[in-house]
């Protein structure tokens, strides 16, 4: 199983940046996709989350509004569109793939795959 992410940079306050994650070695439509975040000395935090069907998203309070979690079964793709980028989205965001359905999934341990993280940089 691998994910790749890819789509980080550097960018200024209120900009955007667009990323995404490719997935393989797994039947990609039947696992819920999140997107995480981790900044150095902090624990991995929930960003968004999409359910298979792509038919239920969930956000964190603090990007709700600003980011748009979206998927595409045909492509084994899941993208995090970020928007009005604030410094404290300064991170390195991870995706993730899971199938445990009893859990949140604002859970990391709702998670069995993880990508190797990308690192957002929202400075002036």
């Amino acid at each position: 199983v691998q994910l790749q992410a890819s789509g980080g940079g550097l960018v200024q306050p209120g900009g955007s940046l667009r990323l995404s994650c490719a997935v393989s070695g797994l039947t990609f439509s039947t696992y819920r996709m999140g997107w995480f975040r981790q900044t150095p000395g902090k624990e991995r935090e929930f960003v968004a989350g999409i359910k298979p069907t792509a038919d239920s998203t969930h956000y964190a309070d603090s990007v709700k509004g600003r980011f748009t979690v979206s998927r595409d079964n045909t492509k084994n793709t899941v993208d995090l569109q970020m928007n009005s980028l604030k410094p404290e989205d300064t991170a390195v965001y991870y995706c993730a793939a899971g199938r445990n359905f009893m859990m949140t999934m604002r859970s990391r341990s709702s998670y069995d795959y993880w990508g190797q993280g990308t690192q957002v940089t929202v400075s002036s």
